[in-house]
């Protein structure tokens, strides 16, 4: 029984534990369907996202290589191994120049004579999967893509040795994503023509190095061997490797030589580059191509000690003008003829800015091809000419030897233009090099031009007009801008220099008639002038007296040519033809002429530019510098603060620019050596312009003077006002003469000027009253008073013209003279002092004979005559009365006698006068006579 009801006790828990069991299966058996319906549904939301993502990946990298073409094994291999084809530069006579290589040097090596330690530092360094991937890494790349977007602050990179081969063989430097993804394709391509030996051996022959121990940068592991260590690549032990190894990645940074003032040194600092040399070192340890014991050994190498030194080499002999040749001249040349040969019009593309990514994109494959691809280039510089300009501009006693704050000394830039064909000829880019750069003074750096835009900008286009001619009268007063602060305009002596006309102006670099000049002309004009020269900046007055935002040297030459060649501008280039290396011409240079002044504008400029090397022109003591005779015409510029110091000159066969100042803009010294700064600008224009004298004087000194062109007229006008002469001005003095276009000759007669009586007092002329007797006046000339309002235009015009009469009358004080007490005889002369009033015009002499009482008029003498008198030895008795401008009379001075006379003359009372004012009237003294001419028999002094 009790076991019955155990069995059934066991029974009963073996059936609860089966049911408890059943329902915990259950409960599991549903977690586990909505743990896996979960599971399975994100891993089909990944998986969707990751194709979409993939999809999207692959249409957007599709997008990006779809114009890039599809390039055979040959054209790979012509791309990748085309490390450069020499191209060469000619100078004007056919004489090579020199390679192109830009100003890189490298030599060419295989893959079996570099060092080993040299390839694994470069393997661990750049591309430590180099042997196993196909041309790409995807997860440096994806790593690098990731940084990109999220703009993280560090970048790693994610190119293997084939990306940069293709990157710098094949494509260009453009950061886009269009590049990079056309340099994956074009890798993993690369990966299946070339295998991994002929991969590493290009890339390690087309690497930047920086530069080696003569300062010329290079690329190639043999030319970083023999530049930096001065042995073959071969050589190179673990130290050496890893050093060179790191500079790809910094090449200017890592490198420890620079170019200090022309001339290659050792940094000063080369810790960057050892660091690097420390990582390189670094990563081959930890990949194993090291040892630790190696690797600490090579820690301790003295890489400074080791350094190849400088040694003599065929280097460029022309840095400043084979920079200026390939990198601003030929560059540009063979871009425009890739982007033609293209079909691509770059001014009809609106988009600015994928007009600026393709103009870079071709300068950058036209710098690629000009490296390569064997061009010949035929410049315009005649050899010889530009040697002996260099000499010149190395001559420091031309110089003021002076620095500024930041220790410079004062450079300069030139260029020689051939007029008819506006063919640079030679140029003086810089007395030294700067650091890092050849700096072309002549052709990249923009200076405010002083007073030579005057001619340009201020005259030129007004005279074209017929507004001013060169006789025409510009007030030089006190003047302010027109445009707003409106400040007040000064010349350079803080002074006005009143009528003066516009070849006086231009002789003597006046400012203010050159503003005044300029005002006249529509802005529209000045600025369509302007532009037909080259010249791209808004019109301004402050512009028009060379206060600009900067010109070129060559800029301002050409510019200046404009006018010896008749008034057509010829823009100055510097290659002549451009061939390939089979003889196809891809480029011709052709004048073409562009009309900006009439030959009659430009005669009368340049006629006036011949005075400014004449007596009391701002170049009076340059022709005395030359060693040849021309018919030269040129200008002087001077900017405000003395930054800059010009002076252009020109004859008909040339036209030569320079300029001198500090390389930061400072001030140059107003004067050094006892002499105005602009001597010095005028001396090496004198120095380059006999240089070339001496190679070429049938060029430089031409026998025949410019050739006035018809419609010019010689024509005299008054140099009062510059319109016709009147009789009057005739009569006067005051003709002058100049020349004209006879379009614009004055038509009008001048009528400011006017007869008029004057008398001197106190040394200085008035106009007469008309009471002031006749014997002390004279006829003259003055000006109509409203032409004198400006005190400064009356002042300089009396200066100027000598006899001109202002039209201030004479003072008249209202008194009657006192009488004079001071006369006295000393053998046969008489003599008195001048009389203190302010109105005395004359005086008059009377004398009586002995033994009379009666005294008459011997002489008048006028105020500005000698107060001296021959009188004779016989007995007289004299006194004198001074006279003003009213006719009043003083009374009798002190009776002097001579020739013993004794008559005593009774002397007349002195009666108080009851009228204020009324002339006293000398008792027995006749009215007096005319003025005696001294014909008597006394001698007078006349």
């Amino acid at each position: 029984m009790d076991n019955k009801r155990s069995s059934k006790r066991v029974t009963l828990h073996s059936f609860n534990n089966f049911i408890k069991k059943i329902k915990l299966l259950k409960c599991f058996r549903i977690t586990y369907q909505v743990v896996w319906n979960l599971v399975l549904i994100f891993f089909i939301i990944f998986t969707s996202v990751a194709l979409f993502v993939s999809a999207a990946g692959a249409g957007y990298f599709a997008s990006l290589v779809k114009d890039e073409p599809i390039r055979s094994k040959e054209e790979m291999i012509k791309d990748i191994y085309d490390y450069e084809e020499v191209s060469e530069i000619y100078f004007r006579d056919g004489q090579l120049l020199g390679e192109v290589r830009s100003d890189i040097q490298r030599r060419e090596i295989k893959l079996d004579e570099v060092s080993e330690h040299l390839i694994n530092a470069v393997i661990a360094t750049e591309d430590e999967y180099f042997f196993e991937h196909n041309g790409i890494v995807p997860k440096a790349i994806m790593r690098a893509t990731f940084q990109e977007f999220t703009n993280s602050s560090v970048q790693t990179g994610g190119s293997t040795l084939t990306q940069q081969l293709i990157k710098n063989q094949i494509l260009t430097n453009e950061v886009s994503f269009e590049r990079k993804a056309k340099e994956i394709l074009l890798a993993m391509r690369l990966e299946n023509f070339f295998d991994k030996e002929e991969i590493l051996e290009a890339y390690l022959n087309i690497v930047p190095f920086g530069r080696n121990a003569n300062g010329w940068n290079i690329a190639g592991v043999q030319s970083a061997a023999q530049g930096i260590f001065g042995v073959d690549a071969k050589d190179l032990n673990l130290p050496q490797s890893a050093y060179i190894a790191g500079l790809p990645q910094s090449p200017f940074g890592y490198t420890p030589f620079i170019r200090r003032d022309s001339k290659p040194t050792i940094k000063n600092d080369i810790t960057p580059g050892l660091n690097r040399m420390k990582t390189v070192l670094t990563r081959m340890r930890d990949k194993g191509y090291i040892t630790e014991s190696e690797y600490k050994k090579a820690l301790k190498y003295d890489i400074l000690a080791n350094l190849a030194e400088p040694t003599p080499e065929s280097k460029e002999e022309y840095p400043y003008l084979t920079a200026e040749i390939i990198n601003h001249r030929a560059v540009k040349i063979i871009a425009d003829h890739l982007l033609e040969k293209d079909g691509i019009v770059l001014s009809e593309i609106e988009d600015s800015e994928e007009r600026k990514s393709l103009q870079a994109r071709y300068t950058a494959l036209a710098g690629r091809d000009l490296k390569r691809n064997g061009y010949k280039i035929y410049t315009t510089i005649d050899k010889d000419i530009y040697d002996a300009h260099q000499v010149v501009a190395k001559n420091d006693a031309l110089f003021p030897n002076t620095r500024n704050h930041a220790n410079q000394k004062v450079e300069v830039g030139a260029v020689l233009i051939e007029n008819k064909t506006g063919a640079i000829i030679s140029f003086v880019g810089g007395r030294y090099l700067n650091e890092g750069e050849e700096f072309n003074r002549a052709t990249q750096a923009n200076r405010q031009n002083g007073s030579t835009m005057k001619p340009i900008l201020a005259y030129a286009p007004a005279i074209e007009l017929g507004l001013v001619q060169p006789g025409h009268i510009i007030p030089d007063t006190k003047y302010h801008y027109l445009a707003p602060p409106q400040q007040e305009v000064s010349n350079f002596d803080k002074d006005w220099a009143g009528l003066i006309t516009v070849r006086e102006s231009m002789v003597r670099s006046r400012n203010v008639p050159a503003v005044k000049s300029y005002n006249l002309v529509p802005r529209e004009v000045s600025r369509e002038k302007l532009h037909a020269m080259g010249i791209f900046e808004e019109p301004t007055e402050g512009a028009s007296i060379g206060g600009n935002a900067g010109l070129t040297v060559e800029q301002n030459t050409a510019a200046y040519a404009t006018f010896a060649n008749s008034g057509n501008y010829i823009q100055s280039y510097m290659i002549e033809k451009v061939e390939t290396k089979d003889g196809e011409v891809i480029y011709q240079h052709e004048a073409e002429p562009v009309e900006v002044f009439s030959a009659q504008t430009s005669y009368l400029i340049t006629d006036m530019l011949r005075d400014v090397l004449k007596g009391g022109g701002t170049a009076a003591a340059l022709p005395g510098m030359l060693k040849f005779n021309s018919d030269v015409a040129g200008k002087t510029g001077t900017t405000n603060g003395t930054r800059d110091s010009w002076f252009v000159g020109y004859n008909p066969n040339f036209t030569l620019g320079v300029w001198i100042g500090y390389d930061t803009e400072a001030s140059l010294p107003t004067r050094f050596d006892g002499r105005g700064i602009g001597y010095f600008s005028q001396r090496i224009w004198a120095h380059l312009a006999n240089s070339a004298f001496d190679v070429n004087p049938e060029f430089i000194a031409p026998k025949d003077p410019f050739k006035m062109p018809s419609g010019i007229v010689r024509q005299s006008f008054c140099g009062i006002s510059g319109l016709l002469a009147s009789d009057l001005c005739r009569e006067a003095g005051f003709v002058r003469t100049d020349l004209f276009n006879a379009k614009f000759v004055p038509t009008k007669v001048d009528d400011s000027l006017e007869r008029v009586k004057y008398v001197i007092v106190k040394g200085e002329p008035f106009i007469a009253l008309d009471q002031t007797p006749s014997e002390f006046v004279r006829n003259g000339v003055s000006i109509k008073e409203e032409i004198l309002e400006d005190e400064k235009v009356a002042e300089k015009l009396l200066e100027k013209f000598k006899d001109l009469i202002p039209s201030k009358e004479v003072e008249n004080n209202g008194k009657t003279p006192s009488a004079l007490t001071n006369v006295a005889i000393s053998g046969n002369k008489l003599s008195w002092t001048e009389h203190n009033d302010n109105d005395i015009v004359g005086y008059r002499i009377y004398r009586a004979p002995n033994g009379s009482e009666t005294f008459t008029t011997l002489r008048s003498v006028r105020s500005d005559e000698q107060f001296v008198f021959n009188v004779d030895k016989n007995p007289f008795a004299y006194y004198i009365t001074a006279v003003d401008a009213a006719g009043r009379e003083s009374k009798p001075s002190n009776i002097v006698t001579t020739g013993g006379w004794v008559k005593e003359i009774p002397k007349e009372e002195e009666k108080p006068d009851p009228k204020d004012n009324e002339e006293p009237k000398p008792p027995k003294i006749p009215k007096p006579p005319k003025p005696s001419n001294g014909d008597d028999d006394e001698s007078g002094n006349d």
